[in-house]
């Protein structure tokens, strides 16, 4: 057969102005056009093909529709909308519920708060060189010479921000820091290297090995990353049967195993800690006293003579005198006024002195006695005040007595008096071992112990109740991160939330700061409810505190935040709670975008304001500025820790808890143990000062903390890993669970007893040292006035720096040394006042 030659035909429409393009048709039946004929010609003139008859002519292409703005600012009207077809402005609305928080709206709250950073740290650094404001930032460094030789000049270097202040809290080494504060910070700080060192690891471990899977998750389009949503970085991002999961199974068991190794080390760092500071200090009142309480009373003999026979009766041997507790009367308020007055005349004595250097004599009065002396007469009315036994008044007072302070020759003594049962009846001659004398709670000692009980049931009950009742805030603050609610609650705000600004700042950082306002509620409520529990120590009121803050910020912050919404709604938390870990797993990373603007909200710039002390800084302006007050204010605070430690174990568990989940929280939460650790150095070296000593028993409670913060991540991704049907990386996650519950029994009953109780080989080589050395008997006569009422808690302080001085003396005197030298010309002068003074009582 021979080839049939292709013919080509102009196709010409009925309509004599429209043409189409010349066609060829191959031997297959389809059509080409010419230009692609003469392209193959050589394969084209080798075939013949029939003669095809001419196509139809083709419809003009319809006109392509109107190109929209790419702002979208035109509203389209339900006429121009094509049928089927929603509003983009309410998809956009849609998408937005179920994508869930922009990567873009945390950059938003992150710039927020790096600019609110800046300008607190900057502002600090400037205001601290001011000298009006040193009685701000310098508080326990306010009486050094340094600062009382400056001269108020204008010098163009007080306003330029610097950071010299970081260099010297970096640089302090941590025996400064626990000569300076004591042992309670040191812990504190060691609380903070321990979360550098384990998120350091975590965020290695999970930001280049968790997050590239999670993100990796489903195979979808990405497009930019500011556009992403945060679901994408989470765990959820993963789709069920996953075979990635072991990535997250293996860096749980890295994170976990590098926890608990770093736990155990700072456990048995912090405790030889302990036991050098027992050991080393200087000798504590409260080693040799024992408070007694719920003394049976008798008509016969008053309380004063039945507590010496009973103690002399069954503890002879070690014996040595005891104290009776009175209530409060007027004379005991007029002593305490006394002593504001008299440390207020300390402070305007030592400034006047530094003003006027070239005088030989201090300012005291109308003779320029010493400050010592005023201390002696001091000591001498309050002497003359203690009450007489033969006093009807004093023997009616006895009645009401709530116990007594029992002084005992040696330690081990008082240790085992205070252990045991000093009676068969265990309601009465109840003994505890006495705290320091500037840790009394005075006004605790007047409870009865057959109350105490009652009182701890009812602060219990008081304080669960509150947790519950706190709910309301919480639900508001989760209200707000739907735009439906928000939109309900505030119909005023429809038009301003369409703006992308407004939308990002209302949903991503708004909710974080109004739950920060709420929780300013809760520290001082939980401090009264443990004042009133009836504790005899300003340390145990404190450390019942931190409890209580501590379970309300896990429950209400953690807990209520991630179950809030469509779980307490329909109470599932309560009828189902076996099925507590597939919530967690299933509605936490949900929660992963709220709890990474809280830690920018909370960490961030609450520890931006710790360091700018905003509260006192506007009360030391309105004094001076405003009122014109010359003396500087008593900024003597003792360390917060009973609402710094929860804070700090929150951000733990957070970081820990979204680890896996939600990696994107750890750069974030690794900034803030960097700067809270410089921040909070800075503090305790110049602000704050310890009046009282807890000895580092806060760290069980940060131990067991971090330990149940494993648990409580292992638990949720058991759930993550049953949910997406992962059976073999949940085996090993039981594992984990177990081997992490066993670690913590371990490290419980190895150095718990440490923080609990002391040691009789300890106790009874420091009563022989002082025993060998002749120091037992000025122990023995400092007991006897130890413990006043007739003085302040402030009086009866005694540090390792100042030998046992009242607190007012701790600071230096910087007059002190020129006092010394003028002491015989002081003397001389006082004798010759006390001439006259007789020369005219004579006449």
């Amino acid at each position: 057969m021979q080839p049939i030659r292709p013919r080509v035909t102009d196709s010409i429409t009925a309509s004599s102005t429209t043409t189409t393009t010349p066609t060829t048709t191959r031997a297959g039946g389809r059509a080409i056009d010419s230009a692609s004929a003469r392209a193959h010609g050589r394969f084209v003139r080798r075939r013949r093909q029939p003669r095809q008859p001419l196509p139809l002519p083709r419809a003009p292409p319809p006109p392509p529709p109107p190109s929209r703005p790419a702002s979208s600012s035109i509203r389209r009207t339900p006429g121009d909308r094509p049928a089927g077809r929603p509003i983009v402005d309410r998809r956009r609305r849609i998408d937005s519920k179920s994508r869930g928080m922009e990567f873009s709206a945390l950059l938003t709250s992150a710039g927020i708060n790096i600019g609110l950073c800046a300008l607190f740290l900057s502002l600090y650094s400037v205001l601290r060189k001011q000298p009006h404001n040193y009685s701000v930032y310098f508080g326990r460094r306010l009486a050094e010479e340094k600062f009382r030789q400056q001269v108020d000049y204008f010098s163009l270097e007080r306003l330029l921000p610097t950071a010299g202040w970081i260099v010297k809290a970096y640089w302090c080494t941590e025996e400064e820091i626990r000569r300076v504060a004591g042992l309670d910070s040191v812990v504190f700080l060691r609380l903070f290297i321990f979360s550098i060192r384990i998120f350091s690891i975590t965020s290695l471990v999970c930001i280049f090995g968790v997050l590239p899977v999670n993100y990796h998750g489903k195979e979808t389009n990405h497009g930019r990353i500011p556009a992403e949503s945060l679901n994408v970085f989470t765990i959820a991002n993963l789709k069920e049967g996953s075979r990635m999961l072991w990535v997250h199974c293996v860096a749980l068991y890295v994170i976990t195993i590098s926890a608990c190794i770093l736990l155990y080390y700072e456990y048995k760092y912090i405790s030889r800690k302990r036991l050098a500071h027992i050991t080393g200090s200087p000798p504590d009142p409260g080693h040799f006293s024992v408070l007694v309480r719920s003394i049976p009373k008798s008509d016969n003999e008053l309380l004063d003579d039945t507590i010496r026979n009973f103690f002399v009766n069954y503890h002879g041997s070690s014996y040595l005198s005891h104290q009776m507790i009175y209530r409060k009367g007027s004379m005991q308020k007029f002593v305490d006024n006394a002593e504001r007055v008299y440390r207020k005349f300390v402070r305007v004595k030592m400034s006047s002195f530094g003003q006027s250097r070239s005088s030989n004599l201090s300012r005291c009065g109308l003779c320029g006695v010493r400050a010592s002396s005023f201390q002696q007469y001091r000591n001498k009315f309050i002497n003359s005040k203690k009450p007489d036994l033969s006093d009807p008044e004093v023997i009616e007072a006895q009645k009401d007595c709530p116990g007594a302070i029992v002084f005992f020759k040696t330690r081990y003594a008082a240790i085992v008096a205070s252990r045991i049962l000093q009676s068969s009846n265990p309601m009465l001659w109840v003994t505890d071992l006495a705290p320091e004398p500037r840790d009394v709670y005075w006004s605790n000692l007047w409870i009865p112990y057959r109350q105490i009980w009652l009182r701890k049931i009812a602060t219990l009950a008081a304080s669960v109740a509150f947790m519950f009742v706190f709910i309301v805030p919480v639900a508001f603050v989760q209200s707000m991160m739907q735009l439906d609610q928000i939109e309900q609650l505030f119909p005023s705000l429809k038009n301003m939330l369409k703006k992308p600004f407004f939308l990002k700042l209302v949903t991503g950082y708004l909710p974080s700061v109004v739950l920060l306002l709420s929780l300013y509620t809760v520290p001082p409520l939980m401090m009264f409810f443990s004042s009133i529990e009836g504790s005899i120590s300003r340390s145990g009121r404190k450390k019942s505190a931190c409890c209580k803050i501590l379970f309300f910020t896990i429950w209400n912050v953690f807990f209520v935040n991630v179950l809030s919404g469509s779980v307490l709604n329909q109470l599932n938390v309560f009828t189902r709670p076996r099925d507590m870990p597939s919530m967690l797993a299933e509605l936490v990373p949900k929660q992963a975008t709220f709890f990474i603007t809280y830690v920018l909200t909370s960490g961030w710039a609450s520890l931006c304001s710790e360091i700018l002390q905003v509260y006192n800084l506007v009360y030391n302006f309105f004094r001076k500025c405003i009122f014109c007050y010359r003396d500087d204010p008593e900024y003597g605070y003792s360390f917060p820790y009973h609402t710094e430690v929860p804070k700090v174990l929150l951000f733990n568990l957070l970081g820990f808890t979204f680890s896996i989940m939600a990696p994107l929280i750890l750069p974030f939460l690794l900034v803030y143990f960097c700067l809270g650790y410089l921040v909070y150095r800075n503090q305790i070296l110049n602000v704050y000062y310890p009046k009282y000593e807890m000895g580092g028993k806060l760290w069980p409670i940060m131990h067991s903390t971090l330990v149940f913060a494993l648990v409580l991540t292992q638990t949720i991704a058991l759930g993550v890993f049953t949910i997406k049907h992962a059976t073999i990386s949940s085996g090993f996650t039981i594992l984990l669970i177990i081997g992490t519950v066993l670690f913590h029994q371990y490290c419980r009953h190895r150095f718990s007893s440490i923080f609990n109780s002391f040691s009789a080989q300890d106790l009874i080589e420091m009563d022989r040292d002082d025993e060998q050395s002749g120091r037992m008997e000025e122990i023995h006569k400092h007991l006897l006035d130890a413990y006043s009422q007739g003085t302040t808690n402030m009086d009866n302080s005694s540090s390792s720096r100042n030998g046992g001085a009242p607190i007012e003396m701790i600071m230096e005197d910087p007059a002190q040394d020129a006092q010394d030298s003028n002491q015989e010309l002081c003397d001389a002068v006082k004798e010759v006042t006390g001439s006259i003074q007789e020369h005219a009582d004579e006449m």
